[in-house]
């Protein structure tokens, strides 16, 4: 039996790089070359400065499998005592593919602040679309997490 040549890289990616191929599923988005949730932007500092600030190794917490950096300690702390409070819906990942049923990375400039919860986009055009219907696209995106995470 012949098999095809994209058909024995599937297999061969999924015995050699399983981390990766299953990385997609994780309730946390985290890069396939890290570890660092929001690429490793201060989740806090969304809500103190309302920017997108990149956090530090010298102040990382561990929270769901994922390695969380912060700008100051004081921030970490914040963090470490109200976790889902500063956490982003959706594990971070992008919330117009979620509201589409799908899975995508963000970039963390794109962010928006809606009744106290932080949402991310994957590009500043990809936030301008789901801006036009935001509150459609977090009733959908609601309703597909966290089962968009078992398919």
């Amino acid at each position: 039996m012949k098999h095809s040549p994209l058909a024995l890289l599937l297999v061969l990616a999924s015995i050699f790089l399983p981390g990766q191929v299953m990385a997609a599923k994780d309730p946390i988005f985290t890069p396939w070359s890290n570890n660092k949730a929001i690429r490793g932007y201060d989740p806090v500092a969304y809500f103190t400065q309302q920017a997108a600030v990149k956090g530090s190794k010298q102040y990382t917490l561990e929270w769901q499998g994922a390695d969380w950096l912060f700008s100051s300690a004081e921030n970490l702390a914040a963090f470490e005592a109200e976790p889902e409070r500063y956490a982003p819906q959706y594990g971070g990942y992008c919330a117009y593919a979620l509201a589409n049923d799908e899975l995508a990375p963000i970039d963390p400039e794109q962010f928006t602040i809606v009744d106290g919860k932080l949402y991310l986009n994957y590009s500043a055009k990809i936030q301008q679309r789901w801006l036009k219907n935001r509150d459609e696209y977090i009733s959908d995106a609601d309703g597909h997490w966290p089962t968009v995470l078992e398919r």
